[in-house]
Formats: C-alpha cells, sequence, structure tokens
C-alpha cells in the first residue's frame, strides 16, 4: 500500500464512518407504552353512552342529515384474499381494517399482520350541503358477494360496498384484489348526490402506528418514514432519522403517499392525482412495541367522486425491487438502494446478480460468497493495475529512502525530488489510489444493499440467525460506546482478515511511521461501526477480504519485481534528457518544485 493509497483508504474510512453515523442514528429505547383499546358505536360526535338504542339511533340521524338512514347497523367483516395477501374489509365505513402479509412472519414468527384497526385508521370526510361534516366511518354500508372477475388479463376477486342514502342517491367503494398481486384497486363513488354534496374537496386521514415486525427496532425506526411522489415527478421524503415530529405540506398535487418501513411499505396511489397533502412523521421513542407513527391528510376533488374518477390502488407488500418497480412511476424509491451512482450499482449490477444466484442456490451465505467472486472478477484488472502499482513503489524504496536520507527532514524538498523520480522511471503515483476509488461505488453500494434487501431477513447462515440484521455471537452484561452490548462474530472475522489484507498490502508497500500505523487502525475503526450492521455486510466484507487476499498471493507469484525494476530503468534510459510530459503528474511536479524553492528561501531569509 503506497503513500496514495493509503491516503485514499483513509479517505473511505472517514466517509464511512460519517455515513454510518448518520446511517444508524436512532433513538434510544424507552420502557413501552400502555395502549388502551376502546369500542365505540359509529356516531358523528360520541360523547356519551345512549339511554336506549331508539335514542341514540335518532340522535345519530339528527346528527348526520340526509345520511341518517345509513347511521346505524352491525360491522361485518369480509376478506378478499389471494396467494400473498388477505384483506380484511369492515361494513362499517367500508374501510380496509387488517392486511396480512401471508409469505413473511415477524421477528418473533407470527403472522405479519402490517396493520390493524388498532394501529391504523383511515377516515374519508366531506361537507354536505347543509354545512355538515360526514365521515364514511359514521356510515353502514352493505357488501356484495364477491366477484370474479378479469383485470388486465388476470383473475381477480372485487366486492362493492354500498351506502343507500336515497333512491338515486348512494356511496359506493369498490375494492379489487388481482391473483398474486400486492395491489388492491379501490374505486369512490358518489352517485346522483350532486345535490347533498357541497363542492369541496374530499380529506383523506391515514394514521398509521407502525407495527414492530423486526427484532432490531432501532434499524427498524432509521428505515421507517412517509415517501411521497409527486405529479411533476419528483420523489422525496421526511427524515426517517428524525428524533422530533417532523410535518411538511404539500401545495402542488401529488402522486403517491407511502407509509414505508425497513421491509415493507403500505402506500395510497392515486390513478389522477390528490390535489395537496400533509404528512407526518411522530416517532414514538417511549413504545417498544411501535415503531413510529405516520399521518398522512390528503385531497381528493369532489368532482372525481362525482364523475366516476376518484380510483385509486393501495399497495401492501415488501420492499422488493422486482416487485416495487412495476406498480408506477418511482415506486422503487420506497427501497433504498443509494443516491445516485450507488443506486444504479444495485439496480444493474447487484441485484441482478443476486436474483439470478437466488434462482439456483438455497444459501443465502453461499450466495454472498458467489456474488463476492462475481465483484471481484469484474474488479481484477483495478486490482492487479494497483498491485503493479505498489511493486513499482517498493522497487525505487532505496531511491526513495536515499532522498529521504540526503534532504533530513525537508518534506517539501524531499516530496519534490520523489515527485522527479516518479517521473523519470515512468511511475504514476495516483495509479495506485486511483482504482481503490473506483471501487467506491461498489462499495457504498454494499452499505444500502444488505440493510434493506429482504431476500436476506430471516435467513440464517453458520451461527447468524438473520443475515438482514447483526449477528449475536455473544451478549455483554454492559454497553461499549460505539459498539454496543453483543458481539459480533462476523464483524471479528472482517475486522481480522482486514488486518491480514493490510499487512500483506505493506509487504510491498513503501508506507512508513504514522500512515501505517493508521492503516492498521482502519480495521479497528470499521469494527465499531459495523458491529451493529448487518451480519450479511460483515460477512461479504469477510469474504472480499480472503478472496482479495488471495488474488494479491496470485499476482506477487507472477510479477517479477526484477523485471519491474528492469522496465523502470529502461524507461529511464530511453527518456534520458527529455522533458517530462504535461498532464498532472507534470503540474503536480512543478507545484512541489516551487512549493520547495519558497520554502528554501524562506529558511533563507530567516537565518
Amino acid at each position: 500500500m503506497d503513500k496514495n493509497s493509503a491516503i485514499g483508504m483513509g479517505l473511505i474510512a472517514i466517509l464511512i464512518l460519517v455515513y454510518s453515523i448518520f446511517f444508524m442514528k436512532g433513538p434510544e429505547e424507552q420502557p413501552a407504552q400502555k395502549v388502551t383499546k376502546s369500542t365505540t358505536a359509529a356516531a358523528a360526535t360520541p360523547t356519551q353512552a345512549p339511554v336506549n338504542d331508539s335514542l341514540a339511533n335518532a340522535q345519530r340521524a339528527a346528527q348526520l342529515g340526509a345520511f341518517g338512514a345509513v347511521a346505524t347497523g352491525q360491522n361485518q367483516t369480509i376478506t378478499l384474499e389471494n396467494k400473498v395477501l388477505r384483506v380484511s374489509l369492515g361494513s362499517q365505513g367500508g374501510k380496509v381494517e387488517e392486511v396480512e402479509l401471508k409469505n413473511y412472519k415477524t421477528w418473533d414468527k407470527k403472522p405479519l399482520v402490517l396493520f390493524d384497526t388498532q394501529s391504523s385508521q383511515q377516515e374519508f370526510s366531506f361537507q354536505t350541503n347543509d354545512g355538515k361534516t360526514i365521515r364514511l366511518s359514521d356510515l353502514f354500508f352493505q357488501p356484495s358477494a364477491v366477484s370474479n372477475l378479469t383485470v388486465n388479463e388476470k383473475p381477480a376477486k372485487a366486492i362493492t360496498f354500498t351506502a343507500q342514502v336515497a333512491p338515486g342517491q348512494s356511496i359506493e367503494q369498490v375494492y379489487t384484489l388481482q391473483e398474486d398481486a400486492y395491489e388492491v384497486g379501490y374505486q369512490l363513488n358518489f352517485r346522483g348526490m350532486e345535490g347533498l354534496v357541497a363542492q369541496q374537496p374530499i380529506n383523506l386521514t391515514w394514521t398509521d402506528k407502525l407495527k414492530r415486525l423486526e427484532k432490531d427496532i432501532k434499524q427498524n425506526r432509521s428505515h421507517s418514514t412517509i415517501n411521497y411522489y409527486t405529479a411533476d415527478e419528483s420523489f422525496d421524503n421526511l427524515s426517517a432519522s428524525a428524533t422530533e415530529t417532523e410535518t411538511e405540506k404539500l401545495e402542488e398535487p401529488v402522486k403517491w403517499v407511502a407509509n414505508k418501513q425497513n421491509f415493507f411499505t403500505a402506500a395510497i396511489i392515486a390513478q389522477n392525482n390528490f390535489a395537496n397533502a400533509e404528512v407526518t412523521v411522530e416517532p414514538n421513542d417511549a413504545d417498544t412495541t411501535q415503531v413510529k407513527t405516520l399521518r398522512s391528510k390528503l385531497t381528493i376533488p369532489v368532482a372525481d367522486a362525482l364523475t366516476g374518477k376518484a380510483n385509486f390502488t393501495y399497495f401492501f407488500g415488501p420492499n422488493d425491487y422486482d416487485v416495487l418497480k412495476n406498480v408506477t412511476d418511482g415506486f422503487d424509491r420506497n427501497l433504498e438502494l443509494g443516491w445516485g451512482i450507488f443506486s444504479y450499482v444495485n439496480k444493474y449490477l447487484i441485484i441482478p446478480a443476486f436474483d439470478f444466484l437466488e434462482d439456483f442456490v438455497p444459501s443465502y451465505g453461499i450466495i454472498i460468497i458467489l456474488l463476492v467472486l462475481y465483484i471481484k472478477l469484474l474488479l481484477s484488472p483495478l486490482t492487479y493495475k494497483s498491485y503493479i502499482s505498489m511493486a513499482k513503489m517498493k522497487v525505487l524504496k532505496p531511491e526513495i529512502d536515499a532522498i529521504k536520507e540526503k534532504n533530513d527532514g525537508d518534506m517539501q524538498k524531499t516530496q519534490a525530488e520523489t515527485m522527479s523520480l516518479y517521473s523519470k522511471m515512468g511511475v504514476n503515483p495516483m495509479s495506485g489510489c486511483i482504482p481503490m476509488l473506483l471501487q467506491m461505488p461498489i462499495l457504498f453500494a454494499m452499505f444500502n444493499f444488505f440493510p434493506n434487501s429482504i431476500e436476506l431477513r430471516q435467513e440464517p447462515f453458520l451461527w447468524a440467525h438473520d443475515l438482514s440484521t447483526y449477528d449475536v455471537f455473544a451478549m455483554l452484561p454492559f454497553t461499549i460506546p460505539f459498539y454496543g452490548n453483543h458481539v459480533s462474530m462476523f464483524t471479528l472475522l472482517m475486522t481480522a482478515s482486514t488486518i491480514l489484507y493490510t499487512w500483506s498490502n505493506n509487504q510491498v508497500s513503501t508506507v512508513q511511521g504514522p500512515m501505517k500505523f493508521y492503516s492498521y487502525l482502519m480495521p479497528v475503526i470499521f469494527m465499531f461501526v459495523l458491529n451493529s450492521f448487518p451480519a450479511g455486510l460483515s460477512f461479504y466484507y469477510f469474504v472480499s477480504n480472503i478472496v482479495t487476499f488471495g488474488q494479491q498471493a496470485l499476482i506477487r507469484r507472477f510479477v517479477d519485481d526484477a523485471k519491474i525494476r528492469k522496465n523502470l530503468e529502461e524507461y529511464q534510459e530511453k527518456n534520458k534528457g527529455k522533458e517530462p510530459k504535461g498532464g498532472f503528474q507534470k503540474r503536480l511536479q512543478d507545484a512541489m518544485k516551487v512549493a520547495a524553492e519558497q520554502e528554501a528561501k524562506r529558511k533563507k531569509g530567516t537565518k
């Protein structure tokens, strides 16, 4: 590892440290709050228990005016179901009451219910011409029989909830579930109600108290937020790491809003647009049964419901790239793949390879090993180029040591003469750093891929019970600052292999003194940073280090230092007396020469 390579590694270490501190930021867990559950009859403003049913019905009818006739009844639960999704719908309000993802389990092996009536409330409300506010949850709907139909050439099931307000006047809610789909179609129709409904927007308020689905609630919180996509194709979100309540008002039309967790998302998508929106994230630090409270207030043009254009799609499903990319524009952004080039590396390099291996290899630990080999094969030209650069530095070490001894601590003059030596011998000092920097997109892509890969969720390998979170080889009776209260064996193996890799590099490196010390310090820093990261990530870097060590050992067998020395001397002889070519190296050499001359003048002037 030459000086430039060491500097490159140092920059990478600093970037990773800063990134991971932000990435891992999350509130401390506190004792859970007591959650109370209450059941009330449907009423616009229930303040006290009715004396008798007749009086209650009369009060309810008076409060709801023309809608009083559909304000009483008994809630019925109807289920729409396919191979991946079970959706429970209630006739009181005609709304979604519970969603279960059938192919997944919670961290404690229970059925994965994304939300239920206690954790999630959706409220549609609208204004009447006589100034009343009507909530759909105040009304009782009559469910139709579940019907079979075809949607986009695929089998589907549908159910219609109808509230008959008066002859020729009704509210309809239609739910459609396709075969093997995570999307639920939803239509809201106001039929013949132009004379009852005011020309004011319909309001949808969705409050979702995210249920705890993962063991590592700190990681779950740091990846849970509200994402949204506007009509002008702009994606944005609220901060997932905020520890205080955050609210944002969106005045422009919005295409979709998603309650996004680490591995799962619940969203509503408008076929047209929501007129505007207000989104809020409230961290629930004191409750270990809930992650956060997410609240969205969306407005729907009433004309859409009156003209049959209030069409929406609910999405309840996993943050799987192959699933999300087919939902709607920008929806794949609910999977955190990094920004810019890191996202493209994951989409077009890592995920396709991972999906291909997944079809043939049953063990995800083996898949990670094969993924390392695949990436190392792609990067092998850069690895070879970096090693050759270090080998050139090594064979020039006697001359560099002589320059240091001659200048006796004059760093600027030493650097200038060293650059001159490199130029004469045809050595580019940046050639060892550039290959390492070119590998950074893959390095950072992995920091987003492994913590968000649902494929690794609850997948065991060796002693790790779940590759999507940290492995616990041993629990500590105390907490070490920045490290935690557990020992991750994969992180220790990664640290040991990094030290081995660093030692191997130093055998062909000219680095001495503090730089050499820092090269061994960086693996220790990584050990603290990655101890609470997913086991899959630490295992990947462990295998990567071992493979790289093997690559360098193989390259070393075929690289002859004497031949490299001979080639450098031939280059020096061939270009003897010639001025160095232009370019970055020439400019760097001239800058160091000028700096050395100025330093010499300064020292001479102070004598």
